[in-house]
């Protein structure tokens, strides 16, 4: 009998999870049994994300070994994650201002949600461009570390990767630690993604449980504009850069379907992190450049979760009936520019950001507590968007390189472990 490929056992998952979070609608005892499945699957793999980066870091770096190319492909990096997440605000706001998501909404009709808890955190979560920059470098690595402050973790794996290479023969036996540890942690996370379907089924049993489909109704127009939006971005936007890189987006979507499926339900592109540098590095793309690239990308090239940010906030506006001019809506976009920068890979940041945001443009934050029962289920869509995004920024620099060597074969037929 044919094995059940990982991406179906997670689709099963899933399905189940739904159905029975469905049946038992608003029965407390749900979330009591299956919110810890759901947590340790979640811990099971934040515990192997810190290693895997730092050690992919330092492996790749050192093997490049040279700060000017470094620091040309860190440029082109952000510069690309600038100009994409940009058009993914811009995206946002147009689908917002066309559709009309917000509009005629009956607010009364709309069960309120407490948001003093999201507020308390948005407050913390606000911070300036110049504050993002000097927070990369941290004053004590391990105090990053046991924080995941991923930019801090990346800088300091850069810097200890170049020194590595700076001292030539005497640095290989570190070197040849970080590269047993690196696949030692992959193993690992083959291992771990055995458990996948057990944990999306737990999770996504939870949250059905909690606010049931019903739910759905009221904000229908928003889910379907968002997940429309999303699916224009990746086929249509994030398909364009493919092709101009003379890639092909569907390709790359089959290539990754078992961690798409996974990142969209967990709503968590953490959840897939070593595995979406494990298969674009046997897609072609170099190790520096793959290390490098999708880590950063965490914090500067979530596509979707600004898309999304850019569209929300407008709703809100939408459906208070606060008419928002272009120069507001260039407003929102600049200070989207430098709030979603920084965002962690982990369930619901964007809400929290988003709150951070609305607050600087003079949106109401109340707004939030009418979107905050369906809040996952837009987070799991914009999630994929990120997948999907920072899996092509691994491609397009590679190729901008003139680096990527294109053998995908090792891909195909490749069992999931």
């Amino acid at each position: 009998m044919k094995k059940i490929g990982l991406a179906w056992q997670i689709f099963i998952g899933l399905v189940l999870g739904i159905t029975v979070g469905a049946i038992f609608y608003g029965n407390p005892q749900v979330a009591e049994y299956l919110q810890p499945v759901g947590d340790i699957f979640l811990r099971l793999i934040k515990m192997i994300v810190v290693p895997i980066v730092i050690a992919s870091i330092i492996v790749g770096v050192a093997g490049v070994g040279d700060m000017k190319q470094l620091g040309k492909i860190g440029g082109k990096s952000l510069l690309y994650f600038e100009i994409i997440t940009t058009i993914a605000i811009i995206i946002g706001l147009l689908a917002a201002n066309i559709f009309q998501p917000g509009a005629g909404v009956e607010m009364d009709a709309l069960s309120k949600t407490d948001i003093n808890s999201y507020v308390d955190s948005a407050e913390t979560t606000s911070h300036s461009m110049a504050e993002t920059f000097v927070n990369i470098v941290p004053s004590n690595p391990i105090a990053a570390i046991a924080e995941g402050n991923m930019l801090a973790i990346i800088f300091f794996s850069i810097v200890f990767g170049l020194g590595i290479a700076a001292i030539g023969e005497k640095g290989k036996p570190v070197l040849a630690f970080f590269q047993g540890t690196a696949e030692a942690m992959f193993y690992v996370t083959n291992k771990i993604m055995m458990f996948a379907p057990i944990g999306v089924f737990a999770l996504i049993g939870v949250t059905v449980s909690k606010f049931g489909l019903e739910s759905l109704i009221p904000l229908g127009k928003l889910v379907i504009v968002v997940y429309a939006t999303m699916a224009f971005f990746i086929f249509v936007v994030l398909g364009a850069i493919a092709k101009m890189v003379g890639f092909n987006i569907f390709k790359l979507i089959k290539i990754l379907k078992d961690e798409l499926i996974l990142a969209y339900s967990t709503a968590s592109s953490e959840t897939v992190l070593p595995r979406i540098m494990e298969k674009m590095e046997k897609l072609g793309c170099p190790k520096h450049i793959t290390s490098f690239v999708i880590p950063t990308g965490y914090s500067f090239n979530l596509d979707g979760s600004t898309l999304y940010q850019a569209l929300a906030a407008i709703f809100i506006a939408q459906m208070y009936g606060i008419d928002m001019s272009i120069s507001d809506q260039i407003s929102l976009m600049l200070v989207l520019m430098v709030t979603s920068k920084g965002i962690a890979g982990v369930p619901g940041v964007s809400f929290v950001v988003l709150l951070a945001t609305l607050g600087t443009v003079g949106l109401p934050v109340e707004g939030l507590a009418f979107i905050a029962g369906i809040d996952r289920i837009l987070d799991m869509a914009r999630t994929a968007v990120n997948v999907v995004g920072n899996s092509l920024a691994a491609i397009v620099i590679s190729k901008w390189e003139g680096k990527f060597s294109g053998q995908n074969t090792q891909l195909k037929g490749r069992k999931a472990s």
